[in-house]
């Protein structure tokens, strides 16, 4: 029996959380690639919250998923075939590609990684976009000093995670905040953060944060936005900093999302808060990369990562994100290298 390609798409929009009717899987025959393009089986599946905001309709940074298509994110693959001077069967690459066993791409569309330099799943966690997101929002936007306080809201994320370590190779004050015990326990214990709130414990988030930052906050990395934001708000420092990563309390929303003036704080504090994507930083990616590397080297940075096997696994490990499963980043793996 000819092997077929396994495919997921976006069957219908979301309302709330997604759930599996969200999907569907099908087959269809394995692509042929073209001229200047590459075969390429898919090994590793990055699956990022972003990508919620992508199933809904409506204008955004970014055009929303087709619904009846594939769904599109960070793949790392193999090299199968190739009909692309560029790359040669057996080549490790990433790009953003189809949810799909196997994927044609122009060569423009994927670039090569080194297998030897470091576990080929880093290059879509700490050493991938999640890395550089970061990087470039907290030091660029961030900017954090030695002796401040930095408070980071998805703090055992793949994005947050890494924000605080840098903020600590700064020379920084870090707060997390996370919603496990066992996450706060990873914070503290082999991340080194400072002090760790859990929200779903504490009576109220703006006591603990007074308690955890005596001296009040000067940098703000905000990946979840919603109440614990307005809570860190409220203690922000004069020429306080928050780049604004992601709203996460909010992608599942099926109203608007109402809550607290932020004016007069802002206005009292000359705050400075400012949204950014990691394309705005695409010129500087080899800057990035170069640093998130040698501090990975050097020890300075640690990852985590929670991987689950199976193609059929991709959408439960997606709906897993906005249950707050995942340690660190979430990938799915989809098949072994072929190192023969």
């Amino acid at each position: 029996m000819t092997r077929k390609n396994e495919q997921i798409i976006l069957a219908k929009r979301p309302q709330g959380i997604p759930n599996m009717d969200t999907f569907e899987f099908k087959q269809t025959d394995i692509p042929e690639p073209e001229k200047n393009e590459v075969l390429v089986r898919t090994l590793y599946v990055s699956v990022d919250p972003y990508m919620r905001g992508r199933m809904r309709e409506g204008k955004s940074y970014v055009t929303p998923f087709p619904l009846g298509e594939v769904i599109t994110g960070g793949v790392i693959g193999e090299v199968i075939q190739s009909k692309a001077d560029e790359f040669n069967e057996g080549d490790i690459v990433i790009g953003h590609l189809g949810w799909q066993e196997f994927s044609t791409a122009r060569s423009n569309e994927i670039r090569s990684i080194d297998p030897d330099a470091a576990p080929i799943s880093t290059h879509l966690g700490i050493l991938g976009m999640p890395g550089l997101t970061a990087y470039f929002g907290l030091l660029d936007i961030g900017q954090p000093k030695e002796g401040e306080t930095v408070v980071v809201s998805g703090a055992a994320g793949a994005v947050g995670s890494t924000a605080g370590q840098i903020a600590k190779i700064k020379g920084a004050r870090v707060v997390g905040i996370a919603g496990t015990n066992e996450k706060i326990a990873y914070l503290k214990e082999q991340l080194g953060f400072d002090e760790a709130i859990n929200y779903k414990t504490e009576n109220s988030i703006k006591s603990a944060l007074k308690q955890a930052c005596p001296e009040g906050v000067d940098v703000y990395f905000d990946n979840v936005g919603g109440e614990i934001s307005d809570a860190v708000i409220s203690q922000f420092n004069t020429f306080a900093r928050m780049p604004v990563c992601g709203a996460i309390s909010s992608y599942n929303n099926t109203e608007p999302d109402l809550g607290p003036r932020i004016q007069p704080q802002l206005i009292k504090t000359r705050a400075l808060v400012k949204g950014f994507l990691i394309g705005d930083y695409s010129s500087q990616y080899k800057e990035g990369a170069r640093d998130l590397g040698r501090w990975l080297r050097e020890g300075k940075l640690t990852y985590e990562e929670n991987i689950v096997e199976g193609f059929h696994q991709i959408p439960s490990a997606f709906i897993g994100l906005f249950r707050g499963e995942n340690i660190g980043k979430q990938l799915v793996k989809v098949a072994d290298r072929n190192r023969s």
